[in-house]
């Protein structure tokens, strides 16, 4: 549960304790009052350099999907505070997200920077929007590989309802961004080739 509080650039969404509080402590100070009803600066020049988000969503029945999205760094366009633009290359087509989008609007987006350590976290609703929307907004490929597939087929406006950067903690935890790690990974494949 959440209320809200103005400040001086955004809205603040006041975080409200829970039972897990209760059971574990009390939410840290400055993280009881991260969360934002639109995105500041920093948040959107993080969303502008990133070139990798996982996008979650759910069908009205709570069955959920996790979604990876790529692209040069700037491929989600700032549209302003209050709203992204993802445009949708082709892939599988299996259409997972989409079809949970189409009946329940709800979505979560991690982005990342390889080897920065911070994350941001968007929560919102959406908009499905065809090819020519667009093409009116001007949106062109953007992705450092193609193939014959990479193509835009449609995709979302994300209405921001809460937005906030994330510490680092999971990411040195997983030593994630450890070049060391990285170049063992790349050298000695911890698991087979995928089939």
């Amino acid at each position: 549960m959440t209320t809200t509080a103005s400040t001086d650039a955004t809205t603040t969404k006041i975080q409200e304790t829970s039972r897990f509080n209760d059971q574990f402590g009390e939410m840290n100070p400055r993280a009881k009052e991260k969360v934002k009803g639109e995105m500041s600066d920093f948040v959107q020049k993080f969303i502008s350099a990133s070139p990798f988000v996982v996008m979650a969503s759910a069908d009205p029945d709570g069955n959920c999907d996790a979604s990876p999205k790529g692209g040069k760094p700037g491929f989600v366009k700032v549209i302003d505070g209050q709203r992204l633009l993802l445009p949708d290359v082709a892939g599988n087509r299996l259409f997972q997200s989409y079809q949970n989008m189409d009946e329940n609007p709800h979505v979560g987006l991690l982005f990342m920077i390889p080897g920065v350590n911070d994350t941001v976290r968007i929560n919102g609703t959406i908009s499905i929007v065809n090819r020519e929307e667009l093409e009116q907004q001007k949106v062109e490929l953007s992705l450092y590989w193609t193939d014959d597939n990479a193509k835009h087929l449609q995709g979302i406006i994300i209405n921001v309802e809460e937005s906030y950067t994330h510490c680092p903690r999971a990411y040195n935890f997983a030593k994630l961004w450890d070049t060391e790690q990285i170049t063992e990974n790349q050298t000695n494949r911890p698991i087979p080739l995928r089939p």
